[in-house]
């Protein structure tokens, strides 16, 4: 699952990045680390961007930066929803 398709509210964490070159050194430069635990806070009223809490820093991605970011539920009870 990519971190896009994760609901608003839940919380995740990261497995894997398959972003490449510099949009992959920025995204482990601001903690998208795997491992990290990152919550969906909400997204702009056009879809996209959307708000992601994670090490405690609020931080904003694009559908194209989420979409290559792959994450896990820990619990379905937290709000992951999918299969």
């Amino acid at each position: 699952m990519d971190l896009h398709s994760l609901p608003i509210g839940a919380t995740a964490y990261i497995k894997e990045l398959s972003a490449r070159d510099s949009i992959r050194r920025r995204l482990l430069d601001i903690g998208l680390t795997p491992g990290a635990k990152i919550t969906c806070l909400y997204q702009s009223p056009a879809g996209d961007p959307r708000a992601y809490l994670v090490l405690g820093a609020v931080i904003a991605l694009r559908l194209e930066e989420a979409s290559q970011i792959e994450v896990i539920c820990p619990e379905p009870k937290e709000g992951c929803t999918w299969d």
